[in-house]
């Protein structure tokens, strides 16, 4: 599937508006957009001590359903493969606790609705 540049600039403008929301709830970002040849990791964050990889999906209602069901046992692998690509790099935080959260962002009447689902799900078998 073709990616338009419509698509990208909303799929950024999501990412920032998602970056600020969690700042907001008290995440401190470690980086954003890790890349790997297992995948993308959109943010990682740290909440309190626990490090926190974020996967942001943008949907626009109606269409194909929520942000959510996107993240599908295809996507949970790929993430699951880059986190611990991650954590091998960076072994300053091997002995963090981790999960993984799901922000869909959609638009309702011009501006940003977050859903956050913390411990989205787990790398358990990947």
């Amino acid at each position: 599937m073709r990616i338009g540049p419509w698509r990208i600039h909303r799929g950024q403008v999501s990412e920032q508006q998602s970056l600020d929301f969690l700042r907001r709830q008290g995440l401190r970002p470690v980086t954003r957009n890790y890349r790997c040849a297992a995948g993308e990791i959109d943010l990682i964050m740290l909440d309190a001590s626990c490090l926190v990889f974020v996967e942001i999906r943008f949907r626009t209602p109606g269409r194909y359903g929520d942000g959510l069901a996107s993240v599908n046992r295809a996507k949970q692998k790929r993430l699951c493969r880059a986190a611990r690509h991650f954590l091998a790099r960076h072994p300053e935080y091997g002995s963090h606790p981790s999960r993984f959260d799901v922000v869909a962002v959609r638009e309702q009447q011009g501006k940003p609705e977050f859903n956050w689902v913390r411990g989205a799900f787990y790398a358990e078998g990947h």
